[in-house]
């Protein structure tokens, strides 16, 4: 029996405001990247002081979410649909939603974003107090923790198998399994998004390199990283004059911590857990993973301390020749006139594997009558639109649309989709999942990538932090 309380639970999130959804998996705004707004928020820099926990959740300020609205449509029956898409990818979906009351008169859509620190406890808040919106995105990953609180509607009967719209058969099996949860099957699938490499292909030139080969492990990416590392004197990193306190142009970045780190690990043969409740976060596996993305900062000079380091603006200005992010990238890259490249996470470790996530969207409970109806007939729309959505760099969920697709017209979704679709992994579920995240091990990767632990240090307080909350949710 779980031994976390739903009231508790949401204690938690709300004292972690701008942790409590890790960075986003779509654009930032312009003036934070996604690394930087998780890292902020952490309770490392108090735990440096020697501070508690409780202590840095006494500190953490509440904030009244503000979300950017749209509204599509007249029609007399109205839908509140929340999500957290605030960047150009959100615009993509809001085109989505106008396109489908365009053809569904007697339907009005109210289109809430946000930030997803905020969103996260916002929707938490609603569900709870009996006032949530009529459909909502979260990920596949949450699905335990939602689910269990019964908050979630079962949308079984939604997919053809059932008799609903939705063709199950056209969804990949592994992102099905995993709507799953003690026999119920909640939400419907929008993508199938995750972690890749983008680069500049300019810088690529500059440093004598090929702009359409990408390093395919971690011997090359190091050397890759070397050459595209530049100090004031135009030294790269592999001459004995380069001066790594003076970087005018960085090889890489630690970015966004858990997809880059889980990625790794797990090409390292490790996770977070076994799977039977025992966290082994510090196994000898992790600690090489780890230990890859500090050298890389702190041994080999190609990469600058997180804190502070703003890695979209950085790739978009120049300052940055290679970058682990997320297939929502896109948008971001075409507006600032990029020329980037992209191509599938090298292999660091033994075996090939990237983060994957999937978009999911879900109804509560509580819906039911008309609006249920009309919110039905919106997330079949969604979901059929997946070649418009893969215009955001998204790849589409329906195996159909990922076949449709093209190099030549979705040239990054599908370099990335094939990828997620033969070497993709999603987050290992469980109940506490957040909790995990937020509290679990991503302060800890803040306190050894910033320079404030060791690897070993880090890790094994991640793993003391996990075991703790495994052992409550039990």
């Amino acid at each position: 029996m779980r031994k976390v309380t739903w009231a508790l639970s949401l204690l938690i999130v709300l004292s972690l405001l701008l942790a409590a959804c890790g960075a986003p998996p779509t654009q930032p705004p312009p003036e934070a990247a996604p690394e930087t707004q998780a890292e902020e928020a952490t309770p490392e820099t108090e735990e440096a002081a020697d501070t508690t926990d409780a202590a840095a959740e006494e500190a953490a300020p509440e904030a009244e979410p503000t979300a950017i609205v749209a509204e599509a449509g007249t029609g007399d029956i109205q839908l509140v649909y929340w999500n957290g898409l605030t960047g150009s990818d959100g615009g993509t979906m809001v085109e989505m939603v106008e396109a489908f009351t365009e053809e569904n008169p007697d339907i009005s859509v109210r289109v809430e974003m946000m930030q997803w620190s905020t969103y996260f406890d916002k929707l938490l808040t609603s569900l709870v107090s009996g006032n949530p919106p009529d459909l909502f995105l979260l990920h596949e990953f949450e699905i335990p923790q939602f689910a269990s609180q019964g908050v979630l509607q079962d949308t079984s009967d939604y997919y053809t198998s059932n008799g609903g719209p939705i063709p199950d058969e056209d969804i990949l099996p592994h992102v099905m399994k995993a709507l799953e949860y003690k026999g119920g099957r909640y939400g419907v699938p929008l993508d199938l998004h995750g972690w890749g490499l983008w680069y500049n292909k300019d810088l690529f030139e500059a440093a004598g390199l090929d702009p359409e080969a990408c390093p395919t492990n971690g011997e090359e990416f190091l050397d890759y990283a070397r050459k595209l590392t530049l100090d004031a004197n135009g030294n790269d990193a592999t001459s004995p004059d380069f001066d790594p306190e003076n970087v005018v142009q960085w090889g890489t970045q630690v970015s966004w911590f858990k997809p880059t780190v889980l990625s790794t690990m797990w090409q390292y043969g490790a996770d977070w857990t076994d799977g039977e409740g025992n966290a082994t976060m510090n196994s000898e596996q992790a600690m090489a993973a780890v230990q890859f993305w500090y050298d890389l900062i702190y041994t080999d000079h190609v990469a600058p301390q997180p804190a502070g380091f703003d890695g979209w603006q950085s790739f978009a200005g120049g300052q940055l020749a290679m970058t682990p992010e997320g297939s929502w990238m896109l948008n971001f890259n075409d507006e600032n006139e990029i020329n980037w490249g992209v191509c599938p996470l090298p292999q660091f470790g033994d075996q090939p594997a990237t983060w994957t996530s999937s978009h999911v969207i879900y109804t509560p409970t509580s819906l039911e009558g008309e609006k249920l109806d009309a919110a039905q007939r919106l997330i079949g729309y969604l979901t059929s639109q997946g070649l418009v959505w893969a215009t955001s760099g998204q790849p589409p969920a329906r195996v159909s649309q990922l076949e449709a697709m093209t190099l030549e017209e979705f040239p990054s979704a599908k370099v990335l989709g094939d990828s997620f679709m033969e070497f993709g992994r999603y987050d290992t579920a469980n109940e506490c999942i957040q909790e995990i995240i937020d509290i679990g091990y991503m302060p800890e990767l803040d306190s050894i990538f910033n320079g404030i632990k060791t690897v070993e240090e880090g890790l094994n307080d991640a793993n003391a932090r996990i075991q703790d909350i495994l052992d409550r949710c039990q």
